[in-house]
């Protein structure tokens, strides 16, 4: 299994010299609804607080317009009656307008908001990671042409990756009773049948796949417990690191995954 390696040691430290002394790079933190949106601002002033981000916007339904200040660093699209994203040529738009799209989530379960969002995750040209219920949300919605997008990331836990594998009929099982070296066989098949890149956790080991290589590193030294790895921050660390160092998927994960 040559795909397959278990990190210990982080051999690409190194990459955290790239990180930049001066601003640069532009981010949007992309989710909400009327109900849910406080994870949105918080993961967007962590990552604009820890890394040398030039600009990072909180990009919302405008259905919460009325409960936010006005600030600079919120933009708000059109959207539904129930209080999410609606498709428009906004949300197409905002989605090629920065270096790096962060899908966080607080989706409302709906088709106009699936289609909304998957339509742009789908033609995005730029990188963007998807994270949280937002995985559930565009994997409903022409899955197949969503996997077919080289610039997208999904960090999504076991059963969201279940059935993302089920909506494009693929003939590889992924089940969470496999083994973690089972796991990374579905994921390296999976990876070199679609560009897209995975970071998942089972059993307590966090897999980062891509190209058909496929690294684990122990949750234990990450940081983050089963409960906070869902959170946003190590969203937001993945999507700095990969800024910063751009084509390099692995190595960049693998540095914002280790403590």
């Amino acid at each position: 299994m040559d795909y397959f390696e278990k990190i210990e040691k982080n051999p690409y430290e190194d990459l955290k010299w790239n990180i930049p002394e001066r601003k640069q790079g532009t981010v949007n933190v992309i989710g909400g609804n009327v109900g849910h949106f406080r994870t949105e601002a918080k993961v967007a002033e962590f990552l604009g607080a820890t890394y040398p981000v030039e600009s990072v916007k909180v990009v919302m339904p405008d259905a919460l317009k009325s409960k936010l200040p006005t600030l600079p660093d919120f933009e708000f699209l059109p959207s539904t009656e129930a209080g999410s994203f609606t498709e428009s040529q906004e949300l197409l738009n905002v989605f090629n307008v920065v270096d790096f799209n962060l899908v966080l989530g607080d989706l409302s379960r709906n088709k106009v908001t699936g289609k909304a969002i998957a339509g742009a995750c789908q033609s995005t040209e730029k990188m963007t990671l998807v994270t949280r219920d937002a995985v559930d949300v565009v994997a409903d919605n022409e899955p197949e042409r969503l996997l077919m997008n080289e610039n997208l990331i999904f960090l999504a836990s076991v059963p969201q990756l279940i059935k993302l594998l089920r909506a494009v009929y693929y003939p590889k099982m992924l089940l969470q009773s496999q083994s973690l070296v089972q796991v990374a066989e579905v994921l390296h098949k999976f990876t070199l049948s679609y560009p897209v890149r995975i970071v998942t956790l089972h059993n307590g080991q966090v897999l980062v796949a891509e190209s058909g290589v496929v690294k684990a590193v122990a949750l234990e030294v990450t940081g983050f417990s089963p409960i906070t790895f869902w959170g946003g921050e190590l969203a937001a660390k993945i999507v700095a690191m990969n800024l910063y160092n751009p084509n390099s998927f692995i190595k960049a994960t693998v540095t914002a995954i280790k403590k």
